[in-house]
């Protein structure tokens, strides 16, 4: 089965960017389709973004559409999670999802992952 790990949180001010990957081994990447979510103090873990398995779709929530860009390299066996125009409400755990699937879709339901990362924290100042 895939093991995931992040990496690249860190703590910044509001309004600058920051870039978190997730490392898979042990499976074939290709054939995951990935997600981030979230996870803010005291709430609830939340979708943020989801990529196909070929990188050709792509998913996000409308807290950060247009802010955050998913994107992954096969080769690399690597997900990438872009963030621009960071904010205070961005602050929260980030996690790193897999499912394996044949079809190239994403999916953005928490439930529908079946592997996931230990989380790297992002703390946004203001």
């Amino acid at each position: 089965q895939v093991q995931l790990v992040e990496a690249g949180g860190g703590l910044v001010q509001a309004g600058d960017s920051l870039r978190l990957s997730c490392a898979a081994s042990r499976g074939t990447f290709s054939t995951y389709a990935m997600g981030w979510f979230r996870q803010a103090p005291g709430k609830e873990r939340e979708f943020v973004g989801a990529i196909s398995r070929s990188g050709r779709y792509t998913n996000y929530a409308d807290s950060v559409k247009g802010r955050f860009i998913i994107s992954r390299d096969n080769a690399k066996n690597t997900v990438y999670l872009q963030m621009n125009s960071l904010k205070p409400e961005d602050t929260a755990i980030y996690y790193c999802a897999a499912r394996l699937t044949v079809a190239d879709v994403y999916y953005y339901l928490l439930s529908q992952y079946d592997y996931w990362g230990q989380g790297t924290l992002v703390t946004v100042s203001s």
